[in-house]
C-alpha cells in the first residue's frame, strides 16, 4: 500500500514507516499532522487517482525536525569579460516520518 501526496506543492511516493524530507513546514518536532492532499492510492488491485485529489483518503505523518539540505552552487561567468559570480543556497527542509496511511 502507498499514496502519492502534495506536500508544499512538490508530490512524493510515501508508504508506512517511510522518512521523507520536504520543504520546510511551519511546525514543531513531534508534532503529528495530516497530509490531506492525496493524488493517487493503491492497495493491491484498488487504485484510487484523484481528480485532483482524493477526499476519502488521508495520511498521517509526525514531525521528526528541521535540517538543511546539501548547498547548490550557482557559478556564472562571462567569456572575455574578467568577470565571474559564485552564489550558494540551501534549502531548509522538514523531515516527515509516516505513520499512517488510513482509506
Amino acid at each position: 500500500m502507498f499514496a502519492i501526496v502534495q506536500v508544499a506543492g512538490n508530490q512524493y511516493h510515501v508508504a508506512e514507516g517511510d522518512v521523507i524530507k520536504v520543504q520546510r513546514l511551519d511546525y514543531q518536532a513531534g508534532k503529528t499532522i495530516s497530509l490531506d492532499d492525496v493524488v493517487l492510492f493503491v492497495d493491491g488491485d484498488n487504485v484510487l487517482i484523484g481528480q485532483p485529489f482524493v477526499k476519502s483518503v488521508k495520511v498521517a505523518a509526525k514531525v521528526l525536525g528541521e535540517s538543511r539540505a546539501k548547498k547548490v552552487i550557482a557559478y556564472k561567468y562571462r567569456i572575455r569579460k574578467d568577470s565571474a559570480r559564485v552564489r550558494g543556497h540551501r534549502q531548509n527542509l522538514t523531515s516527515l516520518s509516516i505513520t499512517k496511511i488510513s482509506a
